[in-house]
């Protein structure tokens, strides 16, 4: 059995935030803010993974209220949602995704960050597709206010 997902999620650009975007951390000025270390890319990416095996969200199984998942990194949240599809005989089959940024220039880090998410889950970078986009200084990722992404995840029983 194969089954589809779609993952989206945003964040808010603010100062005195790193930013994580893929499990790396990028040089910017400002950085991405949200509960958890809040890597757009990999929040989406396990959206559509575990929409995918229909098995809720990441808020449902890492909630922005508790303790354990305040600050924490965004790679953890990618391996145990790994592990949770795991629990229904799922592996993951491939994933693709986009990043909407103005800034910084994402283009240069995807193979770094292709890697570092196939090192996490297991498996081939070649399964994980990585694009950027702008939105042509439209809304609030033209104006610089956050950074949004977009995935697509394919799984098999």
């Amino acid at each position: 059995m194969i089954r589809v997902g779609m993952g989206y999620d945003v964040h808010q650009l603010v100062e005195g935030r790193d930013l994580w975007m893929g499990g790396i951390k990028l040089e910017h000025t400002l950085g991405l803010l949200g509960h958890s270390d809040a890597d757009v890319l990999i929040h989406a990416i396990c959206d559509a993974i575990l929409g995918a095996a229909n098995m809720r969200d990441i808020g449902y199984h890492f909630p922005d209220t508790s303790a354990e998942t305040d600050g924490m990194d965004s790679k953890i949240i990618l391996k145990k949602t790994i592990e949770l599809i795991a629990t229904k005989g799922y592996h993951l089959v491939n994933i693709d995704a986009t990043i909407c940024a103005e800034k910084p220039k994402m283009n240069p880090h995807i193979p770094a960050m292709q890697q570092c998410m196939a090192q996490v889950i297991g498996c081939d970078p070649d399964q994980i597709s990585i694009k950027a986009t702008t939105t042509e200084k439209l809304g609030f990722t033209g104006r610089q206010e956050g950074i949004s992404a977009y995935a697509v995840a394919l799984i098999e029983k």
